[in-house]
């Protein structure tokens, strides 16, 4: 009951919030009330018939306040002229999908439509429908499912869209088994938004029903506030700001993209509204506090290139409201490179437990660059070493474990390892053994012997792979130009480890095996060989 009073107390106060970013736009602001149905769709032909009941205890939300349908299945909300109405997928029931499996799950009311911009936003909705009404369908939900999280897929054209679908979503494709639905975290493409429409058609073809984030190469540029960067992406993907469950998993999507930068006017900025943040809050008031919580972003909100990528006030506001939930996890991607993040006392974030930052590997590595393989397709390494591909979440009640898929590899391909070829006989060398261990972090154990030799422990370092920093140096070096476009210059890795080449052995070929012992308890290995001489 608490709640419900809560909920109509935050209903009211966003009238004048929505009210206020409106007129600060010159609008003519009309405030009015949105209602309708969430109701289970038992024939499947998307309608609410007579004999069709409400589903009870279904959030719904215009963007800021978030309120529960009551018995009958109702729901009303208070709307402006630039809102979209959006439910929060209960466990146990899906969303019927739309022709390029988006889910069902929102309404926009944009009566005047958006504004007129170089990239076309939503057409005028007119006037409000007497109800809004969301059809659901009963499914056996499991509390054990996967999911694929993809990174930036960032096709700047119509060959690199081509590339995104021979290679990304076929190899999704032979891995779709027994996964539920997908994640593409933001950069769906590269600043020309018309590849929107086609990058649909390219990722429904995996079969999955697939949410999608705002990135910062799917934005309108030519606005002068944040909340109309995004009318393109609405126009294709809805709302960028939403949230679903599945199992005993709370999923959030949330467009961390400010611009025009706060304070400088120009360019970009990570972070979070005010309202988006209120969203947040809002939404979690119904989640119990023993869920899994994935938040989905496109920035990342710890970068080891900048800690200031992203807006600190917002960083630990957003932490405060995610205090009392102690299994948290952020997915973000946009840096083209792998690496993952800790938050907790240390970072100034009062939490027992860290949350858990992934920041993913790019599905389009390095921008589609480098050597093109058997395929035609760019290997597109990306900066720190780590290969292109993709994320599979894998998700047992309120727990987690994730796997990184490498293109055109088996699943077990988690560790690259780079030595000399060949070094002289009992003479010291400064030349290392390497293993770049793809999901390594701080909690990795990595180890490395020779000839099955005694396990040595290797040193965590951050560095230039240098397989990679070879390879641009080839790159460099060739006398003749190679295919394809030139690799980014290489970044430090945050999971690598070092250790030292054995050279007091034996004339002849020895056997090097590095084995990684993850977060989740699992064991993976490689090897290698070197010769003495």
């Amino acid at each position: 009951m608490k709640k419900t009073a809560l909920a109509i107390v935050l209903t009211f106060a966003s009238v004048a919030l929505i009210a206020t970013g409106e007129k600060a736009l010159g609008k003519d602001v009309t405030q009015a009330y949105v209602s309708g149905f969430v109701y289970e769709d038992a024939n499947r032909n998307g309608k609410k018939d007579r004999n069709e009941k409400g589903i009870t205890q279904v959030a719904v939300s215009n963007g800021l306040d978030v309120v529960l349908t009551d018995k009958a299945g109702k729901y009303q909300l208070t709307v402006g002229i630039d809102n979209i109405i959006s439910v929060v997928k209960p466990s146990g029931y899906q969303f019927p999908l739309n022709e390029y499996n988006i889910p069902k799950a929102f309404y926009i009311h944009k009566p005047k439509g958006s504004p007129v911009l170089r990239y076309e936003g939503v057409k005028p909705t007119g006037a409000l429908p007497k109800s809004v009404d969301f059809a659901l369908y009963k499914y056996e939900e499991p509390d054990n499912f996967s999911a694929f999280i993809f990174g930036d897929t960032q096709a700047y054209n119509d060959t690199e869209l081509d590339y995104m679908k021979h290679r990304t979503v076929a190899e999704a494709k032979e891995h779709a088994q027994g996964v539920s639905f997908g994640i593409t975290l933001g950069d769906l493409v590269g600043d020309t938004l018309p590849l929107h429409q086609p990058y649909k058609e390219t990722i429904c073809q995996i079969g999955l029903p697939w949410y999608h984030v705002m990135g910062n190469h799917d934005m309108n540029y030519d606005v002068e506030v944040d909340s109309l960067s995004d009318e393109n992406f609405e126009l294709h993907f809805g709302p960028p700001n939403y949230a679903f469950n599945h199992g005993k998993a709370h999923f959030i999507v949330l467009d961390d993209i400010l611009y025009p930068h706060p304070l400088s006017g120009k360019g970009y900025w990570g972070g979070l509204r005010d309202d988006q943040l209120q969203f947040v809050e809002n939404d979690l008031k119904y989640v119990p506090n023993d869920r899994l919580i994935v938040i989905s972003m496109h920035i990342p909100l710890t970068d080891i290139e900048s800690w200031d990528a992203f807006r600190a006030a917002d960083r630990q506001q957003l932490c405060r409201i995610l205090r009392d939930y102690p299994n948290v996890l952020f997915l973000s991607a946009h840096t083209h490179f792998q690496a993952q993040r800790f938050l907790g006392k240390e970072q100034g974030v009062d939490r027992i437990r860290p949350i858990h930052e992934y920041n993913v590997g790019t599905t389009c590595g390095d921008w589609y660059s480098g050597i093109h393989n058997e395929k035609g397709i760019p290997v597109s390494t990306m900066r720190d070493g780590t290969p292109a591909g993709f994320a599979i979440l894998r998700i047992n009640g309120n727990q987690y474990i994730i796997d990184y898929k490498v293109f055109d590899k088996p699943q077990y391909y988690q560790i690259a390892v780079y030595n000399p070829k060949v070094v002289p006989a009992k003479r010291s060398t400064t030349a290392g053994i390497y293993a770049n261990v793809f999901m390594g972090n701080i909690y990795s154990v990595v180890e490395y012997r020779i000839d099955e030799g005694a396990w040595i422990k290797m040193n965590k370092t951050v560095a230039f792979d240098p397989a990679y920093y070879r390879y641009v140096q080839d790159w460099d070096y060739a006398d003749k130009l190679p295919s394809g476009r030139r690799p980014s210059n290489p970044i430090p890795c945050d999971h690598l480890w070092r250790g030292a080449v054995q050279t007091n052995l034996p004339v002849g070929v020895h056997y090097i095996e590095v084995r990684a012992t993850d977060m989740f308890g699992r064991t993976f290995t490689e090897k290698s060989e070197y010769r003495i001489e």
